[in-house]
């Protein structure tokens, strides 16, 4: 499993629009060959920084989905960003 948490942090009157981008993004992302999980947390702290927690399960599907039409357009929301998004992968092992 390849796990990736994108944290962005969204000028505040910028916010609404980022967060329509991304939850539209969602659903079409889930149908990706390989997508296990994609979901979009807000900061409790700071309502202006979110972060899209993704799983896949295996890189290969994760570099595919990071040549799609999704990921660009995801890639062309960061416009609305205050500072530049930061990108954590990992792969995790799985336990039964």
């Amino acid at each position: 499993m390849i796990m990736v948490a994108m944290y962005m942090k969204v000028e505040p009157r910028k916010r609404k629009e980022l967060f329509q981008a991304i939850t539209s993004l969602l659903s079409p992302i889930r149908l990706e060959k390989g997508c296990v999980r994609c979901d979009l947390f807000n900061g409790t702290e700071d309502e202006n920084i979110f972060c899209l927690l993704q799983e896949w399960e295996t890189l290969k599907d994760f570099e595919t989905y990071g040549e799609s039409e999704y990921f660009k357009v995801l890639q062309g929301a960061m416009h609305l960003l205050d500072e530049p998004w930061e990108i954590l992968s990992y792969e995790a092992s799985k336990t039964n």
